[in-house]
């Protein structure tokens, strides 16, 4: 029962922060008589002593805990993180705007598009996370200290004086919600499950172009290997671990929101399990996006084989504007652009390469400009 009942090998993570908030603690009680001004600079001596010891794992291990302080600090480094990889994506979308390619939808080429236009699609998904993540640190960033074991404390301890010694801002306010509130942590594995539905995709979409089937992009030796078998492949290997990652992150948040459906109020010793929880999902996040932005960072690009990915039919619906901007309603024009398609299969030649006749033989609303207009994808994209 006592193996089973340990939380110490992962609360040990805690010791800096545990140290802290024991020493505002100790002032808060000196501040009202309960402790005397030696006595609190003792205590606060010994924990210097303490710290020096942990810092050296020297120390002899004794519980302690403050993974509100704890997950401040490691949210704040993700920022940083999640700022770095922001960067990167910004870097090299406004560096490299010539690049054409094909854009998908449904896994079908369907417009051509800028690379960047690509690349700067899963920025704002990380901007947006970035934004979400400053929200789970503005919740997160309330004091329990002096709320007991559920009704608060008798010594009249200043804990908004606490709260400002600690960096928070502010108090939790009702010391029976204090102790039994986990939501900062379930926020946390929330805003991790989302954010890494963010990176999945994108590693998805990487490990397709960097396939031969595409051929877009390459991954830097330090982000692939080789087979162990076949010698002339380059496996995505790191991509195929943050897509892999993600599931784990999912499976995160889905066993600590079970674990806290139906507690009763107050604390309960399930609540332990956020713990392990939370480290996890910590060290996950901040590993993976300092890997996706190793592989943004040294990514290569070719874009010629982009290039040559394009094809006439993803210029079907310029041919469906042309029209439309001759008067004739989109309804219409949809159908008629598919009609052209459907001409070019029949007669098996690319589409760019139908007479303008042709083309009239469709519909005689098509201008004399039709060709040069609707079958350049360079100016398709500029249009937009």
């Amino acid at each position: 029962m006592e193996a089973y009942n340990e939380s110490l090998s992962y609360d040990k993570a805690f010791y800096a922060q545990d140290i802290a908030g024991s020493i505002a603690w100790a002032r808060a009680n000196k501040n009202v008589g309960i402790l005397t001004e030696k006595e609190f600079n003792e205590i606060e001596r010994g924990f210097s002593i303490v710290r020096k010891e942990w810092d050296t794992d020297s120390f002899q291990i004794k519980p302690g805990v403050d993974e509100r302080l704890w997950l401040r600090d490691q949210l704040q480094t993700l920022q940083a993180h999640l700022t770095s990889l922001l960067r990167i994506i910004i870097s090299r979308a406004s560096t490299e705007t010539s690049f054409l390619m094909p854009g998908y939808t449904h896994l079908q080429r369907a417009q051509p598009v800028r690379w960047s236009h690509f690349l700067l699609s899963y920025g704002f998904f990380f901007a947006a996370d970035h934004q979400r993540l400053a929200h789970v640190l503005k919740g997160l960033n309330r004091c329990p200290l002096g709320a007991g074991a559920l009704s608060g404390n008798v010594f009249n301890v200043d804990r908004e004086a606490i709260a400002r010694e600690l960096g928070f801002d502010g108090i939790c306010w009702n010391s029976m919600n204090a102790v039994s509130d986990r939501d900062f942590l379930l926020e946390t594995m929330a805003w991790g499950s989302r954010f890494m539905g963010h990176v999945s995709r994108l590693s998805t979409d990487f490990i397709l172009y960097s396939a031969q089937e595409f051929n877009f992009v390459r991954l830097a030796d330090a982000y692939s290997t080789g087979s162990s078998l076949m010698p002339q492949k380059k496996n995505p290997d790191a991509l195929e671990l943050l897509r892999g990652k993600s599931g784990q992150m999912h499976g995160i948040v889905a066993g600590f929101t079970a674990t806290m459906n139906a507690i009763p109020s107050c604390y309960n010793k399930d609540m332990q399990e956020g713990t392990q929880a939370i480290l996890q999902t910590c060290h996950l996040l901040s590993t993976s996006t300092q890997i996706l932005t190793g592989v943004l960072s040294t990514l290569s690009l070719l874009p010629e084989k982009m290039s040559a990915a394009l094809e006439p039919n993803m210029l079907a619906t310029e041919l469906a504007d042309h029209l439309v901007r001759r008067g004739v309603p989109f309804r219409e024009t949809h159908h008629l652009a598919g009609r052209v398609v459907a001409l070019a299969e029949q007669r098996g030649i690319r589409m760019d390469e139908l007479s303008l006749e042709e083309l009239r033989g469709v519909d005689v609303r098509f201008g004399d400009e039709v060709v040069e207009e609707c079958f350049d994808h360079g100016r398709a994209v500029e249009k937009r």
